[in-house]
């Protein structure tokens, strides 16, 4: 069998991908620049190669490029520490294989190197210019699905329905998929069906004939036309009257329209994006949606995750969002405290992002000082913040002992004092939210108040959780506890992973990922 090749220019990764790989019965050779790959490439040809994005020299997409002209069938999987959409694309556009972030889960890694082997068509992609910032971040696991998506859409003339709550961002993701389209040079036009009145919506979309209706002195193009050769994106689609989703489908059926008193049909070269807040197929199954129009608009579904569901990706949008307003208003950019950040990441942000780009503009206008700390936030998140503690003094009130299992507000007793808060630092990067204790929480671990034992809270929690409703209760009180034994055995071991792994009783790979889906900060655990 061939070998799989491994470039980067870090050692410790080159050393870890080589045993993993080799582990699996496939030999295999490393690098550490992309010339020396290039070189070898002129008299031998691996399996697989595996690249880093970023390294000195030659980058990672400058020598996918080059493969691409050598070796068109050789598929290659690119690894970056830089998880961001335009990473992304540019990776998928060169005609990689697949997209790795780091850090990543080494028997994760090997997987998708050995489905590499076992794959060899690779979709092309026309490399995008890179630009000097992403339009969209995020490094949470679900918009790393999302920005994969963008990649492999980015060619594809297909119509997309992107679904997602208010503020979430769906128009970023219609621009993406215009801009690293081949219809990126012409026309993007938006339209909020919902915030255009009934009566206008239909001379908006398609344009009016002069005289058809009363006010209509002159020829006017729609939206349709506007959009000539480019991307149509239609917001809040779901809103759309009767009427006009009769006339809609009748576009994206046969290519045409008629312009408001118009006899002359018009063909309509446009891309549409759909997007919407609300369920359609449950409007359809109300009868408030044409199932006919649904089926045409939904033949890819992109589902943008609400804020909360990648809340680790928050600090990171917030600092973006206060540079930006800081250039807005030319002043110096505000940094947030480590206290500020803690709160900020644990809000739950009902607005998504829009919600976080109001509030850092907010704090770029209000807040007095350059170091923003908790008590300059805005009074919405510093109400979260006392409403957290007023409902651990009422549970402390009503409860023999503390509920330590409480994932909303996690309720802490230190082992001399009166009860306090330890803000979470986070939600996890998987299914469920993982309470992550601070510091101080390690040094000072809760203790049960009574006769109470650990067990008998769990039970407690796990029967408030059951008689409630909530789904997968096994799941979530699962990674609570997994969350609390990693901290606890890192903390014995003064952070030592392989030490704590074998105190645990597990494997090695097994504890990094866990410690990685989980959220587990761990940078303090010493």
């Amino acid at each position: 069998m061939r070998p799989i090749w491994v470039v980067d220019d870090d050692h410790s990764i080159r050393w870890v991908l080589q045993k993993a790989i080799s582990r699996e019965g496939i030999p295999c050779e490393i690098f550490s620049s992309a010339a020396e790959v290039l070189e070898r490439l002129e008299t031998e040809v691996p399996q697989v190669l595996v690249s880093d994005i970023r390294m000195p020299g030659q980058s990672g997409l400058t020598l996918l490029s080059k493969v691409r002209e050598l070796q068109p069938d050789l598929p290659v999987i690119i690894m970056t520490a830089y998880s961001d959409l335009d990473s992304a694309v540019s990776a998928f556009q060169g005609g990689a294989f697949e997209y790795l972030p780091k850090p990543f889960d080494i028997e994760k890694a090997v997987e998708l190197i050995l489905r590499a082997v076992r794959e060899s068509q690779t979709e092309e992609f026309v490399e995008e210019a890179d630009s000097s910032a992403p339009e969209i971040l995020g490094q949470a696991p679900a918009m790393q699905e999302v920005f994969r998506a963008i990649g492999r859409l980015s060619q594809s003339n297909v119509t997309v329905l992107i679904t997602g709550e208010s503020g979430a961002g769906k128009e970023l993701v219609a621009r993406a998929l215009h801009r690293h389209s081949p219809r990126a040079s012409k026309p993007f036009i938006a339209l909020n069906t919902a915030a255009i009145p009934k009566d206008l919506l239909e001379s908006e979309l398609f344009g009016h004939e002069r005289g058809s209706f009363t006010g209509a002195q002159a020829q006017r193009q729609g939206r349709f036309e506007q959009a000539e050769g480019g991307t149509l994106f239609l917001d809040e689609i779901g809103d759309m009257p009767a009427e006009l989703q009769t006339r809609l489908l009748r576009v994206l059926s046969d290519g045409h329209f008629y312009r408001v008193g118009g006899q002359q049909p018009i063909k309509a070269n446009v891309r549409v994006i759909a997007a919407t807040h609300q369920n359609l197929d449950e409007r359809v199954k109300q009868g408030m949606f044409r199932e006919d129009l649904y089926h045409r608009l939904n033949v890819i579904r992109l589902r943008l995750p609400p804020l909360r569901e990648r809340q680790e990706d928050i600090p990171i949008l917030a600092k973006h969002f206060l540079n930006v307003s800081a250039r807005e208003l030319g002043t110096e950019t505000k940094r947030l405290s480590d206290s500020a950040i803690r709160i900020i990441s644990e809000f739950p942000f009902p607005g998504n992002v829009r919600q976080l780009e109001n509030v850092c503009r907010w704090i770029t206008v209000m807040a007095p000082a350059q170091l923003v700390e908790a008590r300059d936030l805005p009074p919405e998140l510093k109400a979260f913040q006392n409403g957290g503690a007023t409902a651990l003094e009422k549970m402390s009130a009503n409860s023999p002992s503390p509920n330590l299992w409480l994932a909303e507000s996690n309720p802490v007793l230190p082992a001399t004092g009166t009860p306090t808060l330890q803000p979470n630092s986070g939600m996890s990067a998987g299914k469920y939210p993982v309470d992550t204790a601070s510091v101080d929480t390690l040094v000072n671990p809760p203790v049960p108040v009574g006769s109470a034992s650990w067990l008998e809270l769990l039970f407690i929690e796990a029967e408030k959780a059951l008689e409630s409703g909530q789904p997968d209760v096994m799941d979530a009180l699962t990674a609570k506890f997994e969350t609390t034994m990693i901290q606890a055995a890192l903390k014995a071991t003064h952070g030592k992973r392989i030490e704590a792994a074998q105190r645990l009783g597990i494997g090695r790979n097994t504890i990094t990922r866990k410690i990685q889906d989980l959220n587990i900060d761990v940078k303090d655990i010493d």
